[in-house]
């Protein structure tokens, strides 16, 4: 499970061996030899050499982001580490490779409700019981007529202050470990704004946009188009095609963020935070997912302002 200690135990590193492991033996081979992967990046003038940047990167499938990396490793760029979804830790081995490969795990609040539920019960919550204990948390009125007597014991022993706070905790612990990565180990970051995987944009969570605001650190649109017919199913094996990155200019709280700039001092991810500066937040989210649709071909487009 991804928890406080979890997180404490994870070392970035600012050249990771496996990630230039898997570029030099996997990627390659599958690029160049076993397939013919054609990588286009569009406005790589846009990357700075001297300074790391927040990647905003549409997700339309499980590795869109390695030909992206490999381009970069190609052409001695910095490296990068990736938030990366907490549920994807769940299996021991493949947590073990994610971070051998330099990535932040980011817990949801649905992945630690069901992962808290499990160690307390020994079994899977239900999806009508996760729904009343999510609606609890989010100050829904729920009757607990027909849930198990499991989450009603939550419910009784407060469970939703409970992990509110943990949740906050572990943010925290991701923001520290972002920052250590783009401030201390010179390492670009790359966050899919949306969330989870769509081939159409979605809405913009504002978890990019309270890092950026935070950091002050630019942050560099980039619209990923055809990955998804490269990267087929489910395995990391590449397919034959060609797959067109367009890198947009740099933006940040010195041009068009400043409207949502914030002048004191906050903390990212905080309730408190989330709530005093809910339209900074989302007005900066808009920017960027904005800035992201334009670099995008007709077929992803969905996002409207």
């Amino acid at each position: 499970m991804v928890d406080l200690k979890y997180l404490d135990r994870i070392k970035l590193s600012g050249r990771p061996l496996c990630q230039r492991i898997i570029a030099a033996v996997w990627l390659t081979p599958n690029y160049k030899v076993f397939s013919r992967v054609e990588i286009d990046i569009e406005g790589m003038q846009n990357i700075p050499r001297d300074e790391t940047v927040i990647f905003a990167m549409n997700h339309t499938d499980r590795f869109n982001y390695w030909p992206f990396q490999y381009s970069l490793w190609k052409k001695k760029y910095l490296f990068t580490t990736v938030w990366v979804k907490g549920k994807y830790y769940k299996n021991a081995l493949l947590a073990r490779a994610l971070d051998s490969c330099n990535l932040i795990p980011v817990p949801s609040m649905k992945y630690l409700i069901e992962e808290f539920y499990k160690l307390r019960f020994r079994k899977k919550i239900s999806d009508s019981d996760y729904r009343a204990l999510k609606d609890l948390i989010d100050g829904k009125i729920k009757s607990g007529a027909d849930l198990a007597a499991e989450t009603k014991t939550l419910i009784k022993e407060n469970f939703a202050e409970f992990i509110q706070n943990y949740h906050e905790k572990i943010m925290e612990k991701v923001a520290s470990l972002s920052m250590k990565a783009l401030f201390e180990q010179k390492l670009n970051l790359i966050i899919f704004p949306e969330g989870t995987r769509s081939l159409q944009l979605a809405d913009g969570r504002t978890g990019l946009a309270q890092l950026a605001l935070h950091t002050g650190k630019k942050v560099v649109p980039v619209g990923c188009n055809n990955c998804e017919n490269v990267y087929a199913g489910s395995l990391p094996i590449a397919k034959t095609g060609k797959i067109v990155y367009r890198v947009g200019e740099p933006i940040s709280v010195c041009d068009r963020l400043g409207p949502f700039r914030i002048e004191e001092e906050f903390k990212p991810f905080c309730r408190e935070s989330q709530m005093r500066f809910k339209e900074q937040f989302e007005g900066a989210t808009r920017i960027v997912m904005e800035s992201i649709g334009k670099m995008v071909d007709e077929k992803y487009k969905k996002y409207i302002s």
